[in-house]
């Protein structure tokens, strides 16, 4: 790699779906769910530190609510790299104020690359080969490259990109030029796409150089573009709420795909630590459980000094933490965020959010 590589994380999230343990100033983000004892967003740091060649050349963009907690999460960031939005808008207004602050303080040419701050990644080496191999294919091309995850189930809850021609071959890495992005379809559609082989699910992980991105976004998405240029982070009142992916991605010429398998979950919701950790009985426990006849559960509490008794329980999720619990069928914890906006309406249960 010849250019500055720019490595953005994107930490703006609230991870709602992990509650109680994820809270207004306590997200998914901040969290350490797979025992490494690193947060997610210590851990996406950490990923790309190598690649982006020091501290000072990688960039955090949160909320004003999450600022703080980045500050401390990442001590060695220097702080004129944390972005903090007014408002949070989606993706788009983040990705570009992003890219317009890398023109300003890197220059057109350098490469920036568009990382979540809650995944996970089980291979280090193999995602640092692929994201290399995509920053260099983004020096030599016009091009936004963005990594589709090699689909092992039919999933409903991840869109998902079509891969067309061939762009080119490094090692055994192909880069695809991309037919289309699917938003996330019915079991019967998903089932056909994987039969096809010509799909994965779209990761929201990106990497191009600035001015190739920043003509797009003023060919495809003037309305965010302009204000951002013109009034910076103070035009973020004014802008629509709207992804990358509809704002851009799903417009532009220049979308190509490297389809990668290195161990990635997006750790949607509480079912996700029965593949970070090792079961017990089938269950999976963190904290003080007692357990008579309880099966393919997830118990998980921060409270030392208290004990989870369960008896004759099954394909249940039950988490305590400091003043909330939450009791869930492993089914229906997509619900969580629904029930969340319950809690959200009663104006006595504030400090339980």
């Amino acid at each position: 790699m010849t250019k500055t590589f720019v490595p953005v994380i994107l930490a703006g999230g609230k991870g709602e779906r992990f509650w109680p343990l994820s809270r207004l100033q306590r997200p998914k983000q901040f969290l350490c769910l797979d025992g490494s004892g690193k947060s997610l967003l210590q851990n996406t740091a950490y990923r790309l530190l190598s690649l982006a060649q020091g501290w000072e050349n990688i960039l955090v963009i949160t909320s004003q609510l999450l600022a703080d907690g980045v500050k401390q999460q990442l001590p060695l960031l220097p702080h004129q790299n944390i972005l903090v939005e007014p408002v949070g808008k989606d993706t788009a207004p983040a990705v570009t104020w992003a890219s317009l602050f890398i023109k300003t303080h890197y220059g057109e040419d350098a490469i920036a690359g568009f990382f979540p701050a809650d995944h996970y990644i089980g291979n280090q080496e193999e995602f640092e080969r692929i994201i290399e191999t995509g920053v260099n294919f983004a020096l030599e091309n016009e091009a936004i490259v963005t990594l589709g995850i090699k689909p092992d189930y039919p999933s409903t809850g991840y869109g998902y990109i079509e891969q067309g021609e061939v762009k080119t071959k490094k090692d055994d890495i192909f880069i695809y030029k991309v037919t289309r992005f699917t938003e996330k379809p019915d079991e019967e559609k998903a089932e056909e796409f994987i039969t096809t082989g010509r799909y994965s699910w779209n990761s929201g992980m990106f990497i191009f150089q600035i001015g190739v991105v920043l003509k797009e976004l003023a060919n495809y998405a003037p309305q965010i573009l302009q204000p951002l240029e013109d009034k910076g982070k103070l035009a973020y009142q004014e802008l629509d709420k709207i992804s990358i992916d509809y704002a851009l991605m799903e417009k532009t010429h220049l979308a190509c795909v490297i389809k990668v398998d290195f161990g990635w979950d997006d750790l949607g919701d509480w079912n996700a630590l029965e593949r970070l950790l090792t079961a017990e009985n089938s269950n999976v426990v963190r904290g003080n459980h007692i357990n008579e006849n309880t099966k393919n559960s997830i118990i998980y509490s921060t409270q030392e000094e208290e004990i989870i008794m369960t008896i004759g329980l099954e394909d249940v999720v039950i988490v305590r933490d400091g003043n909330a619990t939450l009791v869930v069928n492993k089914n229906k914890t997509q619900d969580i965020k629904k029930a969340l906006k319950i809690l959200q309406e009663r104006k006595d249960s504030q400090q339980f959010l």
